[in-house]
């Protein structure tokens, strides 16, 4: 019997409840429900760790029509914690998929739910924030669902770096020349971004979400980058701490959504939990400093709270918000500056972008021309006091 003929029910922590058929595994799954607003790249979507403990409703109501391939995931396994699809593809069509999208959910034992109206959960979410939900394909009785729903863990204060970081160290040669050593952070990284900077010549060690200090300059670093992942930014105590040690010892930091997170703790700021959160791959951003608007890919339900206008000072400097959300006006990054001098830099998106868009790759170029400039300024001072 196919995961199809289940009968399956939705439940969020209100109540409301949605009736559909089995998507991927029968079983149960609890999470935080969420939307995204992409039109394409699911699969980069569901292999995406910062979805861990998420359970992510389709907006597009056509999906699977790619099916899946070997080539296009972000990490080594799905991470979402449920998938709820109005239109599952009946028949995949690409050439190169090896299966169907239901298929692959049932072999990593993902429970998922279509058939419902996903335009109507999405805009009740919108009204009243992410909430925990649960998908049961094995009860259909909504009360029992609801109970269960409401003793599972809410995201704010939850810890999942430590789930989905590396065990080990692993390094990603730089393509061509070699022309920087970055320390990268995983705190959920995607397999696309250690990509994107070798593509710059650097040569990128990936080190679990507890690296200290000692591990990033035994590397000889020229910068330390921090990734994307999920949960509250509040739990980050290592990265907090190790970015802090990077600050004063002045080595370039680039970070990415809870990376930019971490950077704004880091710095002091407090984070915030937002009502639904952005998630998708069609988010317009202002850089304030050009007036460029770029479309990025997102994945956030947390943010930072700091002043929209002026700088803000720091123990380690003075910072300001360099790109915010046009849809409602959230800090979307930031820039730390000392003596006038660019320290540190961060985004609550995901330049790197495998599904798209590329807009703001260009960011990777920035990191390698800060690591540059603090370079030569070294090679300068070095010089200086042996004159």
């Amino acid at each position: 019997m196919s995961a199809n003929s289940h009968g399956a029910i939705l439940v969020l922590e209100d109540g409301r409840t949605f009736r559909g058929r089995s998507f991927g595994a029968v079983g149960e799954t609890f999470g935080e429900a969420v939307f995204s607003t992409g039109m394409t790249g699911y699969q980069e979507t569901l292999t995406d760790p910062s979805y861990d403990g998420q359970v992510v409703i389709a907006t597009a109501p056509h999906i699977g029509n790619t099916g899946w391939n070997d080539e296009d995931d972000e990490s080594t396994r799905i991470w979402v914690a449920g998938y709820v699809v109005r239109d599952p593809a009946r028949m995949p069509s690409n050439w190169r998929a090896r299966r169907s999208l239901d298929e692959e959910l049932a072999a990593q034992g993902v429970v998922g739910i279509s058939g419902i109206d996903t335009r109507a959960l999405t805009r009740h979410l919108r009204e009243r924030g992410a909430m925990r939900v649960g998908i049961s394909s094995l009860d259909d009785d909504p009360a029992a669902l609801l109970t269960k729903v409401l003793a599972s863990p809410t995201m704010a204060g939850a810890d999942l770096v430590g789930d989905v970081t590396t065990d080990r160290p692993r390094t990603i040669a730089a393509q061509g020349t070699t022309r920087f050593t970055v320390a990268a952070i995983d705190l959920g990284i995607k397999s696309m971004t250690p990509h994107r900077m070798a593509e710059r010549g650097m040569e990128v060690h990936v080190l679990p979400a507890n690296a200290s200090w000692q591990d990033v300059t035994a590397l000889g670093a020229d910068g330390l980058f921090l990734s994307n992942g999920p949960g509250d930014p509040s739990t980050l105590t290592d990265s907090v701490t190790l970015l802090q040690h990077a600050l004063r010892a002045g080595l370039p930091v680039f970070g990415i959504c809870l990376g930019n997170q971490a950077f704004g703790r880091a710095l002091g700021l407090p984070t915030y939990k937002l009502k639904y959160g952005h998630r998708g791959i069609n988010q317009p951003v202002l850089e304030r400093a050009s007036g460029k608007v770029d479309i990025t890919a997102h994945n956030h339900g947390f943010a930072v709270d700091v002043p929209l206008e002026g700088p803000t000072d720091t123990d380690f400097g003075q910072v300001e918000v360099s790109h915010i959300c046009l849809n409602d006006n959230v800090v979307e990054g930031l820039e730390l500056r000392r003596e006038g001098q660019l320290k540190g830099f961060s985004v609550q998106y995901h330049p790197e972008a495998a599904a798209g868009p590329h807009d703001a790759s260009h960011l990777f170029d920035r990191f390698a021309e800060l690591m540059a400039q603090h370079r030569d300024s070294a090679h300068d001072s070095a010089e200086g006091e042996q004159a």
